[in-house]
């Protein structure tokens, strides 16, 4: 008698291993800026009129916020030329999805989007991947709770979560307990449809892309620092946001990968075109810079209303270096390539302050630490920091390493395998596509060995 497998082959992982290279050469844009993209496809769906998107990055998360806005009324459209169209319902103009919102992996469409529906006048009930279901919500869910919205979910405030939204909201002023443009964002989207001025306070500055954006879609936004750095957010609600045409940068969290490749391996030099350089943002490349990285910024431009410039990168040698918790927020995402970096720098680099890290797409913590002493790197945790004790060269290799569904953490041991003496292999490549899809082709077309 014969059984059938109720697994099918979509649900098996897809390994991959990268080899080390000769050298990268070349020019390759990398995808459009994550974080501004779910902006605009959401600040487009609330203006009135239609906006044009440029650059935006087709990656699963962003893909995931792209369906959540259309089951909410708004019309979105793609063009042959990868230009978006999006006619937006206007303030308060949301509509009830008449379905769960499956967000996948996408962690900040998941909170911008509680935001947003948490002074409409509906219910939206989230869910996700495993990852993002395992993922802390009540971190937005405390300040959205002040505006009356009310939500249901399983403990701790995680998905599955149903949230009704409160028609007759009143605006808070928020502290944030944490340095966290997610919750920061999310408390902003909520005073959009909120009578009177929201105010968000920041004791440490976060990545300003909401501020930015929505200031270019016309909405009443101050902000304002005190002499103690600390940085206030004023929103006045109700705007009629105008549509906008809006050309996303390339992400520079993206970019992270295929330039600490080129630093590390001997004779490389590439160019990678239009990347966001905004100094909310930056703190990963300021970091090699200081540790002795060659990267230049050319035709320094505007874009989106951010920063933009070509990041020419030529091959280093970088020496360890202490990086500072302050720095965490503007490069919370880059750590995992950081430490590929630090692994075959000279002498010992601390990365001070991550304990965010334990609560992102995976414990990248903890996952930092067994990936590096898998292939042979000397790396160490003091409290919330990492030491990684760098000899001047790439580690080893030759480990297989559990991604755990974490695209950067798969992107990060890729890049190590390209420099280390022996292969690295992720155990699966799938959730690379959540924030850089062509990853491997563009890699490979610089000059790396990944397959």
């Amino acid at each position: 008698m014969s059984t059938e497998s109720t697994t099918s082959s979509r649900d098996l992982p897809l390994p991959a291993a990268a080899r080390r290279a000769a050298r990268l050469a070349g020019s390759a844009r990398v995808p459009g800026d994550k974080s501004i993209s779910h902006r605009a496809l959401m600040f487009g769906a609330l203006a009135v009129g239609e906006s044009r998107i440029t650059g935006l990055l087709e990656g699963e998360d962003v893909l995931r916020t792209a369906a959540a806005m259309r089951a909410m009324g708004a019309s979105l459209e793609r063009s042959d030329a990868g230009v978006w169209t999006v006619r937006g319902v206007g303030i308060g103009g949301l509509a009830e999805p008449a379905d769960v919102l499956d967000m996948g992996n996408a962690g900040t469409g998941a909170r911008l989007l509680m935001g947003l529906v948490a002074t409409h006048p509906i219910t939206a009930v989230f869910t996700g991947d495993a990852s993002l279901r395992s993922r802390p919500m009540a971190r937005v869910i405390a300040p959205l709770s002040q505006f009356g919205a009310e939500f249901l979910g399983r403990e701790g405030g995680r998905l599955p979560l149903a949230v009704r939204g409160n028609a007759a909201p009143t605006p808070v002023t928020y502290t944030l307990p944490v340095a966290s443009a997610q919750v920061k964002s999310a408390v902003l989207l909520a005073g959009l449809n909120t009578p009177g001025v929201t105010t968000v306070i920041e004791p440490v500055a976060t990545r300003d892309h909401t501020e930015r954006l929505l200031t270019g879609f016309g909405a009443d936004i101050a902000v304002s620092i005190a002499a103690d750095g600390v940085r206030t957010v004023r929103l006045t609600g109700q705007p009629e946001l105008r549509p906008c045409d809006v050309m996303v940068p390339a992400d520079a969290s993206s970019a992270a990968f295929p330039a600490v490749a080129a630093l590390l391996l001997p004779g490389s030099e590439i160019l990678l075109p239009g990347v966001g350089t905004n100094p909310l943002r930056f703190g990963l490349f300021q970091t090699l810079r200081e540790m002795g990285a060659d990267i230049a910024l050319e035709n320094q431009r505007a874009a989106a209303g951010e920063p933009v410039a070509d990041l020419r990168v030529r091959a280093s040698a970088l020496k360890g270096v202490d990086v500072p918790a302050a720095r965490a927020p503007s490069m919370i995402d880059e750590y995992p390539v950081l430490a590929v970096a630090a692994a075959c720098a000279e002498g010992s680099t601390r990365m001070r302050g991550l304990a965010e890290l334990r609560v992102k797409e995976s414990d990248r913590f903890t996952a930092i630490l067994s990936g590096l002493a898998a292939c042979g790197a000397a790396v160490e945790a003091d409290g919330d920091d990492i030491l990684v004790h760098g000899a001047g060269r790439p580690p080893a290799g030759g480990a297989t390493i559990a991604a755990n569904l974490d695209h950067r953490i798969a992107m990060a041991f890729l890049v190590l395998g390209t420099v280390s003496e022996k292969p690295v292999a992720i155990d699966d490549i799938r959730s690379v596509d959540t924030s850089f899809p062509g990853f491997v082709p563009l890699m490979n077309g610089l000059g790396a060995d990944i397959g």
